[in-house]
């Protein structure tokens, strides 16, 4: 499969631009085909970078004995609940207790009453509902939008809440010519390759907008595009010398996705990614079940463990707590969403399996908050009902 790949031209290339594309042979990850589309952009090309994060690996796991059944409290009381879910079917609102616990130790601020979007690497609690900025080309909605949120010179942190969104989905590869029509004939795909001095990063977009953003950066009208799932981009460029994915090169912010960060990432990661792909998508009446019996169905997942409030040298598993004084276990679907929090608890894989039995031997903590960094999703003993029947 042939790529692109970024280098020096000739003397007359101008040296206020730092890439020129040319053709490389190499191997290329195993293509599904996608839907294909090519458009002509208006927005000028970006030059900024982020740099990448400081911190976006989480710390070792502590080896640890602990018990699943203390329930030390590291939330507090918040805003106040949600309603319940509407007794038609309509999509129920999501009570938002991550934001709401008012603990300066776990540090959920509040959503702005304003509806604004907290910073990153803090995402909404709730999903975006904007899919399409190009029609027919369905957007990775929760990496466009981290992105969108991007300072000029974004800190390590607020580049982790980029790579924990990409953790899900799909990513878009810019392809010479037809994309349809090289996988109709079996042929070969070339796609884009940055080279920045003497290190190659992978291409990949997040939105119709950003790749029109970078035909109008280029003029190149002769391409088309095609999704990959994130993991197969990952496995790919493990595979070879890549030193990481820039996402969104041309557009007003952009990301480089460093190799050793997306290495230790997708090595702890569930390869379907399942828990949070279906937190990422717009609320449905039938979410709640969805995610229930998705967990009944064992992926991997973690808590966040700490000293315990009383002092004592047994650790505890956080908690955040409704107004109303109902306590949630914090479950998360990768260690960097609790890296994202910035506490000092440490993550720890927990089987489904142990979960249940810390609910059943616990009856006063009300249920779970998944992924309290966002977007997140509140359950109760009720619609766990397939996860506590694994306790038995």
């Amino acid at each position: 499969m042939g790529l692109f790949s970024r280098k020096k031209k000739d003397d007359d290339r101008d040296p206020k631009r730092d890439e020129e594309v040319a053709p490389k042979r190499d191997a290329g990850p195993s293509v599904e085909p996608a839907p294909a589309r090519s458009e002509s952009p208006d927005a000028e090309p970006a030059q900024t970078e982020a740099a990448p994060p400081d911190q976006a690996e989480p710390e070792a796991t502590p080896d640890v004995s602990i018990s699943v059944s203390s329930f030390t409290g590291l939330g507090a009381a918040g805003a106040p609940v949600e309603p319940p879910a509407p007794s038609d079917g309509s999509p129920r609102a999501d009570p938002l207790v991550a934001r709401a616990a008012a603990d300066p130790r776990v540090r959920m601020q509040a959503t702005p009453r304003s509806g604004a979007r907290p910073g990153l690497p803090f995402a909404p609690a709730a999903p975006p509902t904007e899919l399409e900025t190009v029609p027919g080309l369905r957007d990775n909605a929760l990496v466009r939008d981290a992105l969108a949120a991007l300072p000029e010179k974004p800190t390590g942190p607020q580049v982790l809440g980029v790579v924990r969104q990409a953790m899900q989905g799909n990513l878009y590869l810019r392809v010479q010519g037809d994309a349809r029509q090289q996988l109709a004939d079996g042929g070969q795909i070339t796609f884009g390759v940055a080279r920045a001095g003497d290190k190659d990063y992978m291409l990949a977009y997040s939105s119709g907008r950003a790749l029109r953003e970078a035909v109008a950066a280029d003029g190149d009208t002769q391409t088309s595009a095609i999704g990959q799932p994130v993991s197969a981009l990952v496995r790919h460029m493990l595979q070879g010398s890549y030193a990481g994915i820039i996402l969104d090169n041309h557009s007003p912010r952009r990301a480089v996705l460093p190799r050793q960060v997306l290495e230790k990432a997708f090595a702890e990661a569930d390869p379907q990614a399942r828990v949070k792909t279906l937190l990422g998508e717009p609320r449905q009446a039938d979410t709640p079940h969805r995610l229930a019996a998705l967990l009944a169905e064992r992926p991997p997942l973690w808590v966040a463990v700490g000293p315990t409030q009383n002092g004592s040298e047994k650790l505890g598993i956080a908690e955040a707590r409704l107004a109303d004084g109902t306590r949630l276990l914090q479950v998360f679907s990768h260690p960097l969403e609790i890296a994202a929090l910035g506490r000092d608890e440490k993550a720890l894989p927990l089987a489904v399996e142990k979960i249940a039995r810390a609910l059943r031997d616990n009856p006063q903590v009300g249920g779970i908050i998944l992924d309290p960094a966002g977007p997140l999703m509140t359950l109760t003993r009720e619609e766990l009902a397939p996860v506590l029947a694994l306790a038995d």
